[in-house]
């Protein structure tokens, strides 16, 4: 069937999720083959547009109606969508409907794009939408058609802020549909959670949903059925007032790519402060970075394909050092193993986790920065040591390490879902490795108008001091002539000290990254105002819509200059679509460096053949086929423990 969606017990108990199991390698196989040769999806497309005009017939019967006889269709079709459930008839009716009513609250009806977009959800698809083209209002048709239909709906954003305003610009849609929808947000209770996950519609990014999820699975620690579930409950053993999610039902997965790929690298971890049995202990810490204080790159370690590795002079004198501390400080065997392995994560510390890339420091603590939107992650610590090795390095409060409670990988949470779909502007180049880990077929919709954005030149600089003198004499000649510009940088540091050349020339200009987020909103709205000048790390990149005032779009609206490139192509494409959106006008042009960071991917010769550009496209080239890798080694690596986990009778 062209739409199908089946309806399971809404409650905390039973809590409904799809029963993954590990793949044969028949199934693996066959997943690969059909990767790479499927139905063309124009195909599909075709056949989602030959519904198009029924919708526009409805439609104009619904445009016709009084408001009092709109609201008692919207009654009617919800007692017929809880009835008859999902079907190809039903769903043209309700995106009539949450068109009209989406014209008649925002004025914004969705356009035929949206439409076909809203339908590709609803079929399960990935769906590609160029930047701009209005996916959060696309989101409404599938996740207010299902929410209707009595199946609760998580949208998944990739950031809080992104969570809230969706959900608050949204709201008035869903209001007059009769549904209630809440965010969940970083800084909730647990109370605040549950009542948000009680919404028909609920808005959140993918680690708060996926750690709630685990805090949920921890209180079912014994219960391995949904019939012992009740037995419990019924037996005051599990007190399902204290559960937060309702099962997995439906999930819109905005961004898709990054979510489901990018930040899928690593596990999600749930734990808690250490009692004390696991304490790493001071003086193994400080002893550990005693020993590696002269260890140098190429001669003591070096780093390949971002993994530190010893050389054999390394290990030699590594071995010596642990040697002379054994018999210092009489360790034991344990110990012994343990001043080793913070060795290893000492050099980790120094060399490979760089201070306002991968980490600031405020207030006295270490904040690790994500590296996918460049947000803060406040309540997120690095294990295996590293965190207190940091913190004794940036002589910050020093806290103690984590235990693992439960842990899940966003490939295994994810395909948990009865329904999975997901949009982004940014799914052609990974749309195998969609198909391949998640079954979720691929579909671009074409845009609603003729892209108007100017892409200028690329210009080399030998170092990053001549690449900031350029691009503060580039963003002053712009915004003279009336228009905002937006400096994107990799990182922090880079936007601070970009921000303290621009101090004389452009004293009023803008600065958005992980130390300054304070503002955000503002700062984004200030940002397309004409002649505004906005610095920016790639918080500004995903989801971020700029709007521009009159005067900005008559002069040739935004203006992006790109102070490099960033671990994966669909990044850049993302910042590039902060500008020249829904028709707008708009340029971009990009200025990189032999210092940048991402040439640290080539080895060798190959660090000094080639221009420049050439060289650090090959080295985010390599980059994106590492972290591919990464991701299906972790695949492998989720199926082998899920096979364990299977044999062993536990969940996670």
């Amino acid at each position: 069937m062209l739409f199908a969606l089946n309806r399971y017990p809404v409650n905390g108990v039973d809590r409904p999720e799809k029963v993954v199991q590990p793949p044969s390698w028949l199934d693996q196989l066959w997943a690969w083959i059909t990767a790479h040769v499927h139905l063309p999806s124009v195909l599909s497309l075709f056949a989602l547009k030959t519904l198009l005009p029924f919708i526009h017939y409805y439609g104009k019967k619904l445009h016709r109606l009084s408001d009092g006889a709109l609201d008692q269709y919207i009654h009617d079709q919800r007692q017929q969508l809880l009835k008859t459930g999902v079907n190809i008839i039903n769903v043209v009716r309700n995106f009539a409907l949450i068109r009209e009513v989406a014209r008649r609250e925002l004025h914004m009806p969705h356009r035929d794009v949206q439409l076909l977009g809203g339908m590709s959800l609803m079929r399960g698809c990935m769906t590609e939408m160029q930047t701009g083209e209005g996916k959060t209002l696309t989101a409404t048709l599938a996740a207010a058609t299902a929410a209707m239909a009595g199946i609760p709906v998580h949208v998944v954003t990739v950031n809080d802020y992104l969570s809230k305003r969706d959900a608050e610009l949204m709201l008035p849609i869903y209001d007059r549909l009769g549904l209630n929808v809440h965010a969940v947000v970083h800084d909730m209770s647990s109370a605040e959670r549950r009542q948000a996950y009680r919404a028909d519609i609920t808005y959140c990014t993918s680690k708060e949903l996926v750690f709630d999820y685990l805090r949920d699975m921890k209180r079912f620690e014994n219960v391995r059925s949904p019939l012992q579930a009740h037995a419990a409950n019924l037996q005051s053993r599990l007190s399902t007032r204290l559960l937060l999610l309702r099962g997995l039902h439906f999930a819109i997965v905005d961004e898709a790519d990054s979510v489901l790929l990018d930040e899928a690298r690593t596990p999600l971890i749930l734990s808690t402060e250490d009692d004390g049995n696991h304490d790493l202990g001071l003086p193994l810490i400080h002893a550990s970075l005693e020993m590696t204080e002269e260890f140098k790159k190429g001669e003591h370690f070096d780093i390949e394909k971002g993994v530190l590795f010893l050389t054999v002079k390394g290990k030699e004198v590594l071995s010596d050092k642990i040697a002379v501390q054994r018999r210092a400080r009489q360790l034991h065997l344990i110990e012994k193993a343990k001043l080793e392995w913070l060795a290893h994560q000492a050099l980790v510390a120094k060399h490979q986790i760089i201070k306002d890339r991968h980490y600031l420091v405020r207030d006295g603590k270490i904040l690790i920065i994500d590296e996918h939107n460049g947000r803060v992650l406040s309540d997120r610590r690095w294990a295996k040591g590293l965190q207190q090795l940091l913190e004794v390095l940036e002589g910050c409060e020093r806290t103690p390490p984590n235990v693992t409670i439960a842990q899940i990988t966003f490939q295994r949470f994810f395909r948990r879902y009865h329904h999975l779909s997901g949009m982004t502007g940014t799914a052609k180049e990974v749309k195998k490795e969609l198909w391949q880990t998640y079954g979720r077929p691929f579909l671009p919709v074409p845009p609603h108008q003729k892209n108007r954005r100017q892409k200028g030149n690329i210009y080399n600089f030998k170092d990053n001091h001549s690449r900031w003198e350029w691009i503060a004499q580039q963003a002053l000649e712009k915004s003279s002539q009336g228009r905002p510009v937006l400096i994107t940088t990799v990182n922090v540091n880079d936007s601070e000290e970009l921000s303290a050349l621009l101090v004389d020339s452009i004293p009023h200009h803008d600065v958005l990254n992980a130390r300054q987020d304070n503002n955000e909103a503002d700062v984004i709205a200030r940002a397309g105002y004409s002649g505004s000048v906005t610095i920016a790390t790639s918080i500004a990149g995903r989801g971020t819509d700029i709007k521009l005032d009159d005067a900005a779009k008559a002069l040739g609206g935004l203006h992006i200059i790109a102070a490099g490139l960033h671990d994966a192509g669909r990044i850049d494409r993302q910042i590039e679509g902060r500008c020249a959106r829904q028709g707008d006008p708009g340029s971009i042009e990009w200025a990189i460096s032999e210092e940048d960071a991402i040439l640290d991917e080539l080895q060798g010769w190959h660090k000094h053949v080639g221009g420049l550009y050439k060289r650090q496209k090959k080295a985010q080239r390599l980059r994106e086929k590492r972290h591919a890798h990464q991701r299906a080694r972790m695949l492998r690596a989720d199926w082998k423990s899920s096979e364990r986990l299977g044999f062993s009778g536990r969940l996670e």
